[in-house]
């Protein structure tokens, strides 16, 4: 998109926002309009960056996110999201860099492309070259992002979509949505990304096929993050590759994902799309470590037995480990989670599976059946731990994103290889990461 300044204002991106919502309300609610309404959504959402694009970035690739009669048009539309927002000017770029880097930051590389490769809704990023003739990836923050993102945190409804997937609207002031309103500001700094992307980095050393591109500190401030550059093909590339390659994708996706839980004790809470990058020899590079959350040991170790119940098809123990990572107290709600729970293990239960569309776009519908039973008369409902605010962020957005892959896949197999490991750690590998 071209470069435009996004608007800071807190009342002026409330109402941007409240006007695209309306429109979009109005064409699902009537079933048309569906090109013009996903156009002016992509526009809006993609000016205004921040928050407000990453929640047309999720509509863009969760499924069932969008209602079925109009998803098509609005997910190829909002598609452009994932691709880039609107870009910043170049000499803004520059000033920011000289902020950030010093007078000279120009002159600390043999080249510096102005012209950005990809434009997300917090930075940019361009492709550069240090002095040693290493080439690099140089996120740079585009200017006034800090401001327009706690003005989208200040209009409560932005995030409504996320706090409603974990709980009733009372969840709004309880430390739930602190959680998210935590991790939301962390990724506006890029040395804690920096800090995040260098222990995952450490975590995956020994593991082939998983790549996570080296930070050079020395050019990484809180408003620019240097990193190797990476070469590679999209996710929309592998998903026609052929089956044995597509095999290997899914497979080293599921062990990041998972080992970084069980093993690591902390998720990437932000699966987009452009995050991976796939290789011909079956490798996959991982990217943006802006948001990530710590587990505490109690829920890793209940996670680490619900994972092992699972696989041994033992009904009883998954029932009692999903309580313990919950929380929940039996009654209607607790057995309503530990029955979502058991869905959402599904991959692991046989020996193979295929992670259709189908298949993640029912968990999103299941999930709003469930929370029917978060009012129930029993008074069973209990509030998610904090630390799992943004699961539903992962677990919807992975599963759609594996199932672009369309193959399927031993994920128990996958699971055996790390579980032992896991299991036998006193605490999570990832547990100093700062929470």
């Amino acid at each position: 998109m071209k470069s435009k300044s996004a608007p800071t204002g807190r009342l002026r991106r409330a109402f941007a926002m409240a006007r695209v919502g309306a429109r979009a309300g109005a064409s699902w609610a009537a079933d048309r309009g569906a090109d013009a309404a996903a156009n002016r959504t992509a526009e809006v959402l993609g000016n205004l960056r921040g928050i407000a694009a990453k929640v047309g970035q999720t509509a863009s690739y969760v499924d069932g996110f969008i209602p079925p009669g109009q998803r098509e048009v609005y997910r190829a539309t909002l598609k452009k999201l994932q691709d880039a927002t609107t870009t910043t000017e170049p000499d803004e770029i520059e000033k920011t860099l000289k902020e950030e880097l010093g007078d000279n930051a120009l002159d600390l590389f043999s080249a510096f492309s102005l012209t950005p490769v990809a434009s997300a809704s917090i930075g940019q990023v361009h492709r550069a070259t240090l002095r040693d003739g290493t080439q690099v990836a140089v996120k740079v923050q585009h200017r006034g992002i800090e401001k327009a993102v706690e003005s989208d945190l200040k209009n409560i409804s932005m995030l409504e979509g996320f706090v409603n997937l974990a709980g009733p609207r009372g969840l709004k002031a309880g430390p739930l949505f602190d959680e998210i309103l935590l991790r939301f500001r962390q990724e506006l700094d890029y040395e804690n990304e920096a800090r995040n992307q260098t222990a995952f980095r450490e975590l995956h050393q020994d593991e082939p096929g998983i790549q996570i591109p080296k930070v050079f500190t020395k050019y990484s401030t809180r408003r620019v993050l240097t990193s190797e550059w990476v070469d590679g093909f999209s996710l929309d590339e592998a998903a026609s590759k052929p089956e044995a390659l597509r095999v290997q994708f899914a497979e080293l996706m599921w062990r990041f994902v998972f080992r970084g839980n069980l093993v690591g004790g902390a998720f990437n809470a932000d699966p987009h799309p452009g995050n991976y990058i796939f290789h011909d020899d079956g490798k996959v590079t991982f990217l943006d470590f802006g948001c990530v959350q710590p587990i505490s040991e109690k829920i890793r170790r209940a996670a680490v037995r619900a994972h092992q119940a699972a696989i041994a098809g033992n009904r009883e123990e998954f029932s009692t480990a999903v309580a313990q990572m919950l929380g929940t107290q039996g009654g209607e709600f607790g057995d309503a989670a530990v029955a979502y729970s058991r869905k959402c293990f599904t991959p692991v239960l046989s020996p193979r599976f295929n992670l259709s569309h189908q298949y993640a776009a029912g968990l999103f519908e299941d999930m709003r059946e469930m929370k029917k039973s978060m009012s129930t008369k029993d008074g069973s409902f209990v509030a998610p731990p904090p630390q799992l605010a943004l699961m539903n962020r992962l677990q919807f957005g992975f599963y759609s994103v594996l199932a672009k892959l369309d193959v399927e896949v031993d994920y128990r197999s996958v699971e055996e290889g790390f579980l032992g490991e896991a299991a036998e750690l006193r605490e999570g590998l990832l547990s100093y990461l700062a929470t």
